[in-house]
């Protein structure tokens, strides 16, 4: 593997916005360091589209797209937070409860999106640079081990090989469900959701449109996407029992009748009444589900390896998702050039090492959010534990102080220097348990190793 007289076979499954971010990372730096690849990706739709509203591209994964030189593209197809995440506010009065300011006038900057607007992007680069071929109904069900390669069987009965196997095919993972024996959980959550064209707002009395209404078991959150002629509109609902939502999907097929909506939203302030009077008379219905941590992403000695939902399903409370499949793409694209380009590091003597320098850089970054991203959802709807038995005016303060600090961390990490870090030895990644409450820390010598217990606030 890794001859530059025969490519290496990468075959990517799954062709949203982590499968299309993905190919273009590894292309890119195996392009930089000289090394051949073909990457092939494989969709099981019959094209390449994706369905939803609007996706948030934080700092880091903007600052991804500047490296990949799609900083421009990303910036035209963005709304504008005009110095503003989110303004968190009361329910019933528009009462500010925390403003969380963030800088958007730098080149690189927040990117809130279409879905589609961003996919089709990648879609584009991918095309124009030939970093992939792309493939459409192909749903990959399981793969097998040949040894030196990996074969994959579709639905359609025809099989494909490759050297390595991406898998980024989402929180129904077909190649996750091979190795692991879980299921996808119901967080409890429902979300309406729609967009509207903001133009068709009568009047806006706040300083951006990122905006968060919360309540007890509610809250709606809005902020602007497509260069803010259009408003992203989710309406979370929790304590909602499974069986009241066994035929609610993770998925636009699923909707209902906007009374619905009304009737979980009535004594919303004004302004909020108007944002759901203008959504569809049928918006979607989406059941929010994650899955529990997994501390193992590769299989096979390295060959299989997963990312994205795949391996760190996460609640959207955050807006954090994209992002962390994107940090997974340039994380690993940087590993497998390396290792496919003869570095004598110890890190690329094998391809499971490899794989595992990948997950020892990337997982306790991707849990911690995995656990925050729970953690803010309680919060905003004033269900964490210490909020259960208080008021909506006890509870106020409590949400100020938490959400203040909560992103910092987020946006703040440097992929390339954690990445070279761990990779040279140096510097050591702390690693979050399931619960959230206590860690340990993961050596960056290629092992896993939980060396000293460290103590971390999933706030």
């Amino acid at each position: 593997m890794g001859s530059h007289e025969q490519p290496t076979r990468i075959a990517i499954v799954g062709g949203g916005i982590g499968g299309l971010f993905c190919s273009l990372a590894i292309h890119h730096h195996c392009s930089a360091a000289g090394v051949p690849v073909k990457i092939d990706v494989y969709e099981q739709a019959s094209q390449y589209k994706e369905i939803g509203a609007g996706v948030g591209v934080g700092i880091n994964a903007a600052r991804l797209f500047h490296k990949l030189d799609l900083g421009e593209r990303l910036n035209a197809i963005a709304g504008h937070r005009t110095g503003v995440w989110i303004s968190f506010r009361r329910w019933d009065t528009s009462e500010d409860i925390v403003t969380v300011p963030v800088n958007d006038n730098d080149k690189i900057r927040q990117a809130p999106c279409a879905r589609t607007a961003l996919l089709d992007l990648l879609k584009d680069a991918v095309e124009e640079r030939g970093a992939a071929t792309l493939h459409t109904k192909k749903h990959c069900k399981s793969v097998e081990d040949l040894g030196t390669s990996v074969r994959m069987h579709f639905g359609d009965s025809t099989t494909a090989e490759a050297d390595i196997v991406i898998g980024c095919d989402g929180i129904h993972s077909a190649i996750r469900n091979q190795f692991v024996v879980d299921k996808p959980i119901f967080s409890g959550t429902i979300a309406y959701r729609g967009v509207i064209p903001i133009a068709s707002l009568s009047t806006w009395p706040f300083q951006s449109y990122s905006v968060a209404w919360l309540a007890k078991h509610r809250h709606l959150l809005v902020f602007p996407i497509s260069r803010n002629e259009e408003l992203n509109i989710v309406a979370f609902v929790s304590g909602k029992p499974e069986n009241e939502v066994a035929d609610v999907q993770e998925s636009w097929t699923s909707i209902c009748d906007r009374q619905e909506v009304f009737d979980d939203f009535a004594g919303f302030d004004k302004t909020a009444q108007e944002i759901l009077s203008l959504m569809p008379e049928q918006p979607s219905k989406w059941r929010l589900n994650d899955r529990k941590p997994l501390d193992k992403w590769h299989y096979m000695d390295g060959k299989v390896i997963l990312l994205g939902d795949s391996a760190h399903a996460m609640l959207p409370h955050l807006g954090a998702g994209a992002g962390q499949s994107m940090e997974d793409g340039w994380v690993l694209g940087r590993a497998l050039s390396e290792r496919l380009s003869g570095s004598r590091n110890s890190h690329f003597e094998s391809l499971e090492s490899t794989a595992q320098l990948y997950q020892t850089v990337r997982l306790p970054r991707a849990q911690k959010t995995q656990i925050t991203s729970r953690a803010a959802g309680d919060t905003y709807e004033m269900q964490s534990p210490d909020m259960l038995d208080k008021s909506v005016e006890e509870c106020v303060s409590i949400i100020a102080e938490k959400t203040r600090e909560r992103m910092k961390w987020v946006w703040e990490e440097d992929l390339d220097v954690a990445y070279e870090a761990a990779r040279d030895g140096h510097g050591l990644a702390s690693k979050v348990n399931s619960d959230g409450s206590k860690g340990g820390l993961i050596a960056t010598n290629g092992t896993e190793t939980a060396v000293q217990p460290v103590s971390v606030e999933a706030q």
